[in-house]
Protein backbone atom coordinates (compact mmCIF):
# COMPACT_ATOMS: atom_id res chain seq x y z
CA UNK A 1 0.00 0.00 0.00
CA UNK A 2 1.01 3.52 -0.80
CA UNK A 3 -0.25 6.63 1.12
CA UNK A 4 0.61 10.16 0.51
CA UNK A 5 0.10 12.95 2.99
CA UNK A 6 0.47 16.59 2.00
CA UNK A 7 1.59 19.04 4.35
CA UNK A 8 2.86 22.27 5.47
CA UNK A 9 4.81 20.11 8.27
CA UNK A 10 6.63 17.33 6.35
CA UNK A 11 9.23 16.67 8.89
CA UNK A 12 6.41 16.59 11.73
CA UNK A 13 6.12 13.09 10.12
CA UNK A 14 9.46 11.63 10.37
CA UNK A 15 9.46 10.08 14.02
CA UNK A 16 5.84 9.05 13.92
CA UNK A 17 5.48 7.02 10.79
CA UNK A 18 9.48 5.93 11.37
CA UNK A 19 8.25 4.35 15.02
CA UNK A 20 6.36 1.46 16.33
CA UNK A 21 3.63 -0.53 13.89
CA UNK A 22 3.68 2.37 11.30
CA UNK A 23 7.62 2.07 11.22
CA UNK A 24 7.98 -1.31 10.76
CA UNK A 25 5.41 -1.70 8.11
CA UNK A 26 7.45 0.53 6.09
CA UNK A 27 10.40 -1.33 6.91
CA UNK A 28 8.52 -5.04 6.01
CA UNK A 29 7.51 -3.22 2.07
CA UNK A 30 4.06 -3.31 3.42
CA UNK A 31 3.55 0.39 2.96
CA UNK A 32 5.09 3.32 1.80
CA UNK A 33 5.00 6.74 2.82
CA UNK A 34 5.33 9.38 0.40
CA UNK A 35 5.26 13.19 2.47
CA UNK A 36 4.60 15.77 0.42
CA UNK A 37 5.84 19.23 1.02
CA UNK A 38 2.97 21.79 -0.06
CA UNK A 39 5.14 24.68 -0.68
CA UNK A 40 6.86 22.76 -3.26
CA UNK A 41 3.67 23.62 -5.52
CA UNK A 42 4.11 27.22 -4.47
CA UNK A 43 5.02 29.95 -7.26
CA UNK A 44 6.48 32.89 -5.59
CA UNK A 45 9.19 33.61 -3.40
CA UNK A 46 7.57 33.04 0.22
CA UNK A 47 5.97 30.09 -0.83
CA UNK A 48 2.58 31.09 0.11
CA UNK A 49 -0.02 28.80 0.63
CA UNK A 50 -2.75 31.14 2.39
CA UNK A 51 -4.44 34.21 1.90
CA UNK A 52 -7.11 36.17 3.08
CA UNK A 53 -10.78 35.26 2.73
CA UNK A 54 -13.21 36.48 0.45
CA UNK A 55 -15.97 38.38 1.95
CA UNK A 56 -13.89 39.38 4.96
CA UNK A 57 -13.92 37.51 8.41
CA UNK A 58 -10.76 36.18 10.89
CA UNK A 59 -8.35 33.90 9.36
CA UNK A 60 -6.44 33.11 6.85
CA UNK A 61 -7.62 30.28 4.28
CA UNK A 62 -5.37 27.59 2.51
CA UNK A 63 -5.03 27.98 -1.38
CA UNK A 64 -6.70 25.84 -3.84
CA UNK A 65 -3.38 25.80 -6.36
CA UNK A 66 -1.01 24.61 -4.69
CA UNK A 67 -2.77 21.16 -3.40
CA UNK A 68 -4.04 20.52 -6.85
CA UNK A 69 -0.63 21.17 -8.63
CA UNK A 70 0.39 18.18 -5.15
CA UNK A 71 -2.00 16.06 -5.87
CA UNK A 72 -1.76 16.03 -9.44
CA UNK A 73 2.31 15.57 -9.19
CA UNK A 74 1.63 12.31 -6.87
CA UNK A 75 -1.07 11.38 -10.05
CA UNK A 76 -2.62 8.92 -6.96
CA UNK A 77 -5.16 6.08 -7.51
CA UNK A 78 -8.05 5.42 -4.24
CA UNK A 79 -9.36 8.24 -1.77
CA UNK A 80 -8.11 11.36 -1.59
CA UNK A 81 -9.05 12.78 1.75
CA UNK A 82 -9.18 16.27 2.87
CA UNK A 83 -9.74 16.40 6.75
CA UNK A 84 -12.10 19.22 8.32
CA UNK A 85 -14.56 19.29 11.10
CA UNK A 86 -17.52 18.94 8.97
CA UNK A 87 -16.13 15.59 7.34
CA UNK A 88 -17.55 12.42 7.91
CA UNK A 89 -16.97 10.88 11.29
CA UNK A 90 -13.40 8.64 11.00
CA UNK A 91 -14.33 5.01 12.38
CA UNK A 92 -13.34 1.43 11.78
CA UNK A 93 -14.89 0.59 9.02
CA UNK A 94 -14.09 3.82 7.26
CA UNK A 95 -10.35 2.01 8.51
CA UNK A 96 -11.02 -1.10 6.98
CA UNK A 97 -12.27 0.53 3.75
CA UNK A 98 -9.32 2.38 3.26
CA UNK A 99 -6.95 -0.93 4.71
CA UNK A 100 -7.77 -3.01 0.82
CA UNK A 101 -6.53 0.25 -1.70
CA UNK A 102 -3.36 0.11 -3.24
CA UNK A 103 -3.38 3.86 -2.52
CA UNK A 104 -4.67 6.74 0.15
CA UNK A 105 -3.99 10.38 -0.32
CA UNK A 106 -4.53 12.44 2.98
CA UNK A 107 -4.66 16.35 2.86
CA UNK A 108 -3.71 18.65 5.85
CA UNK A 109 -5.45 21.59 6.10
CA UNK A 110 -4.25 24.89 8.40
CA UNK A 111 -5.46 28.02 9.49
CA UNK A 112 -9.55 28.66 9.32
CA UNK A 113 -9.76 26.52 6.57
CA UNK A 114 -9.17 25.45 2.64
CA UNK A 115 -10.55 26.80 -0.36
CA UNK A 116 -14.11 25.15 -0.80
CA UNK A 117 -12.50 24.46 -4.15
CA UNK A 118 -10.55 21.64 -2.73
CA UNK A 119 -13.87 19.86 -1.16
CA UNK A 120 -15.35 20.14 -4.65
CA UNK A 121 -13.10 19.98 -7.14
CA UNK A 122 -9.81 17.43 -5.95
CA UNK A 123 -10.66 15.69 -2.46
CA UNK A 124 -13.20 12.41 -3.51
CA UNK A 125 -14.38 12.43 0.83
CA UNK A 126 -13.81 14.92 3.86
CA UNK A 127 -13.12 13.07 7.12
CA UNK A 128 -13.01 14.43 10.83
CA UNK A 129 -11.63 12.37 13.87
CA UNK A 130 -14.06 13.88 16.29
CA UNK A 131 -15.95 17.01 17.10
CA UNK A 132 -13.38 19.03 17.96
CA UNK A 133 -10.73 21.40 16.28
CA UNK A 134 -6.88 20.64 15.55
CA UNK A 135 -4.67 23.02 15.06
CA UNK A 136 -4.20 21.10 11.19
CA UNK A 137 -5.18 17.96 9.88
CA UNK A 138 -1.50 16.25 10.91
CA UNK A 139 -2.81 14.89 14.02
CA UNK A 140 -5.63 13.45 12.19
CA UNK A 141 -3.70 11.99 9.76
CA UNK A 142 -1.78 9.88 11.52
CA UNK A 143 -4.67 8.47 13.72
CA UNK A 144 -5.83 7.26 10.16
CA UNK A 145 -2.32 6.37 8.82
CA UNK A 146 -2.18 4.26 12.31
CA UNK A 147 -5.57 2.74 12.28
CA UNK A 148 -5.25 1.63 8.89
CA UNK A 149 -1.86 0.12 8.55
CA UNK A 150 -2.37 -1.99 11.88
CA UNK A 151 -4.91 -4.16 9.36
CA UNK A 152 -2.71 -4.28 6.57
CA UNK A 153 -2.32 -8.21 6.25
CA UNK A 154 1.68 -8.58 8.10
CA UNK A 155 1.41 -5.49 10.09
CA UNK A 156 0.74 -6.67 13.47
CA UNK A 157 2.19 -10.27 12.73
CA UNK A 158 -0.82 -11.64 14.87
CA UNK A 159 -4.46 -11.38 13.15
CA UNK A 160 -6.17 -12.50 16.33
CA UNK A 161 -4.67 -9.48 18.22
CA UNK A 162 -6.48 -6.85 15.85
CA UNK A 163 -9.74 -9.57 15.43
CA UNK A 164 -10.14 -9.19 19.76
CA UNK A 165 -9.61 -4.88 19.51
CA UNK A 166 -12.67 -2.81 20.67
CA UNK A 167 -14.40 -1.96 17.58
CA UNK A 168 -13.48 -4.91 15.23
CA UNK A 169 -16.51 -6.72 15.83
CA UNK A 170 -18.79 -3.71 16.31
CA UNK A 171 -18.39 -3.67 20.01
CA UNK A 172 -15.72 -2.44 22.63
CA UNK A 173 -13.26 -5.02 23.63
CA UNK A 174 -12.99 -7.08 26.91
CA UNK A 175 -10.84 -5.86 29.68
CA UNK A 176 -8.02 -7.46 30.05
CA UNK A 177 -5.22 -8.51 32.85
CA UNK A 178 -1.34 -9.61 33.06
CA UNK A 179 0.69 -10.59 35.87
CA UNK A 180 1.01 -10.34 38.88
CA UNK A 181 -2.23 -12.03 39.92
CA UNK A 182 -3.01 -9.40 42.84
CA UNK A 183 -1.89 -5.71 42.79
CA UNK A 184 -2.66 -3.29 45.65
CA UNK A 185 -5.36 -5.16 46.57
CA UNK A 186 -7.12 -5.86 42.93
CA UNK A 187 -7.23 -8.98 41.94
CA UNK A 188 -7.72 -10.86 38.30
CA UNK A 189 -10.66 -12.46 37.70
CA UNK A 190 -10.46 -15.87 38.80
CA UNK A 191 -11.92 -17.23 35.63
CA UNK A 192 -8.91 -15.99 33.71
CA UNK A 193 -6.59 -17.88 36.21
CA UNK A 194 -8.57 -20.86 35.52
CA UNK A 195 -7.19 -22.04 32.46
CA UNK A 196 -11.00 -23.45 31.09
CA UNK A 197 -11.10 -21.72 27.51
CA UNK A 198 -14.21 -21.84 27.06
CA UNK A 199 -15.33 -20.11 30.16
CA UNK A 200 -12.27 -17.52 29.10
CA UNK A 201 -14.13 -16.52 26.00
CA UNK A 202 -17.65 -16.83 27.46
CA UNK A 203 -16.83 -14.34 30.30
CA UNK A 204 -14.73 -11.78 27.63
CA UNK A 205 -17.75 -11.61 25.47
CA UNK A 206 -20.00 -11.01 28.51
CA UNK A 207 -17.88 -8.54 29.79
CA UNK A 208 -17.58 -6.77 26.03
CA UNK A 209 -21.19 -6.78 25.48
CA UNK A 210 -21.75 -5.36 29.34
CA UNK A 211 -18.97 -2.65 28.72
CA UNK A 212 -20.36 -2.09 25.20
CA UNK A 213 -23.83 -1.09 26.79
CA UNK A 214 -22.76 0.95 29.73
CA UNK A 215 -20.28 2.95 27.58
CA UNK A 216 -21.56 2.70 24.12
CA UNK A 217 -25.29 1.64 23.57
CA UNK A 218 -25.09 2.84 19.75
CA UNK A 219 -22.74 0.25 18.74
CA UNK A 220 -25.55 -1.85 19.95
CA UNK A 221 -28.33 -0.28 18.14
CA UNK A 222 -26.41 0.23 14.98
CA UNK A 223 -25.86 -3.73 14.98
CA UNK A 224 -29.82 -3.64 15.67
CA UNK A 225 -29.63 -4.92 18.94
CA UNK A 226 -31.57 -4.24 21.85
CA UNK A 227 -28.22 -4.68 24.24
Amino acid sequence: MRINIVTIFPDWFEAPLGTSIPGRAAEAGLVEYRVVDLRDHTHDRHRTVDDEPYGGGAGMVMKPGPFFEAVEALDPEGPVVLFTPRGARFDHGTAVRYAVQDELTLLCGRYKGVDERVAEGLATEELSVGDFVLSGGEPAALVVVDAVVRLLPGALGDHESASTDSFYDGALSAPVYTRPAEYRGMKVPDVLLSGDHARIDAWRRERARELTRERRPDLLERAGEDG
